[in-house]
């Protein structure tokens, strides 16, 4: 029987963030620091003794750094999530999104007060949510072994009006697909938007995606990731260097123009607007949802109402339910939803629900899910 408590070793090079760190995390139910490190040479050294189930990893140690940490755990295949320890600087925002982008679970941020409580509060605040979604891959996956999917992966979905001339079909269940479907324009509709909703372990999955869509794709693309600000433009800034198309970190007021990739800014809501001129994208700073801004839910509704059965929704790897309920609105309106599998998510949480809200069309692995983007907007 799997254990329920999450064990923690603490890598950091000073002394005084092991100590912080540790008393933090021993305030945390369910969790268990079996031991610290200094470097990460030490740390790898200690991994098979101790078999942690997450690591805390700081950027900037000697004789071996976070990076290279990281780069060797993969080399190893320990299995093992890492949540990096990083600057709340641009400097220290773009390593930890390759980091990030190299494997790493997820991030917290060094916190900056001058009150050494206020730092403490912070760091809690941060890492409860991680110790969360660490906690609940582990149930998943002992839950999941041996089996493709779960249960509610298998639901069928809500059977959609026919169209002039189309001919009635039995109903059909999404599941994972081998290869790309091409699926018409007649039978479909014209795509005129893809909405994007991911969390953790995005910035990876995003790299795994962006770039494969190819130069001819024409139509604007919206993605809200959970995500702080600065780490938000270093993720635009990273994904933009790797694809084809324009990715940015949206602006207030930005028309949406075909080919181009819009990243919802950290600690703003991001929704679309309809003018006279064409569709733009409206920052505020409306309230979270689902405890997050930006919000996927706010980001899908707005794009039901403006795009209607001309959208595709896809909802992605991340811990808990932000997204489905946009996502009902959008299928109301006749939109299309593909949702990642949950053998490629980090965290089988928002896709998962997604799927047993019966608003999924298809279900593809991560590697698939350019293509199927692709496929549909054709």
């Amino acid at each position: 029987m799997t254990s329920r408590k999450i064990r923690v070793l603490v890598v950091d090079d000073t002394v005084l963030y092991r100590r912080v760190l540790s008393d933090i995390l021993a305030r945390i139910p369910d969790v268990e620091v079996v031991g610290t490190a200094n470097n990460g040479k030490i740390a790898l050294a200690k991994i098979e003794q101790l078999k942690p189930d997450l690591l805390t990893l700081d950027f900037e140690m000697p004789e071996m750094d976070g990076l290279t940490t990281l780069r060797e755990l993969q080399r190893l295949k320990l299995d093992v999530a890492v949540v990096m320890v990083s600057a709340h600087t641009s400097e220290g925002a773009a390593v930890t999104i390759k980091a990030l982008e190299g494997g790493a679970f997820d991030f917290i941020a060094k916190p900056d007060s001058v009150s050494l409580e206020q730092n403490r509060e912070s760091l809690l605040r941060q890492l409860r949510p991680v110790i969360q979604s660490v906690s609940t891959r582990k149930l998943l996956r002992s839950a999941l072994a041996g089996t493709r999917m779960p249960p509610a992966a298998r639901q069928t979905t809500p059977v959609q009006p026919l169209r002039s001339g189309q001919q009635a079909k039995p109903p059909v269940t999404p599941r994972v697909v081998e290869t790309p479907r091409i699926v018409s324009a007649a039978a479909a509709g014209r795509i005129a938007i893809v909405a994007i909703g991911i969390s953790t372990g995005g910035p990876n999955a995003l790299a795994e995606v962006i770039p494969k869509l190819p130069r001819t794709f024409q139509v604007p693309v919206v993605i809200v990731q959970h995500m702080p600000p600065v780490f938000t433009k270093a993720l635009a800034d990273s994904l933009n260097q790797k694809s084809v198309l324009n990715v940015m970190e949206a602006r207030d007021d930005e028309q949406l123009l075909p080919g181009n990739v819009y990243l919802a800014p950290g600690a703003r809501q991001m929704k679309v607007v309809k003018k006279a001129a064409g569709e733009f994208l409206q920052l505020t700073d409306d309230p979270p949802e689902n405890h997050c801004r930006p919000a996927v839910d706010y980001l899908f509704r707005s794009v039901a109402s403006v795009y209607g059965s001309r959208a595709l929704g896809v909802i992605m790897t991340g811990m808990g339910s932000d997204g489905v309920k946009g996502l009902q609105v959008m299928k109301q309106q006749g939109a299309q939803v593909i949702a990642q599998d949950g053998a490629s998510c980090v965290v089988f949480g928002m896709p998962m629900e997604a799927i047993k809200a019966g608003v999924t069309d298809v279900i593809v692995p991560l590697h698939q899910i350019a293509a199927e983007i692709t496929s549909r907007v054709k």
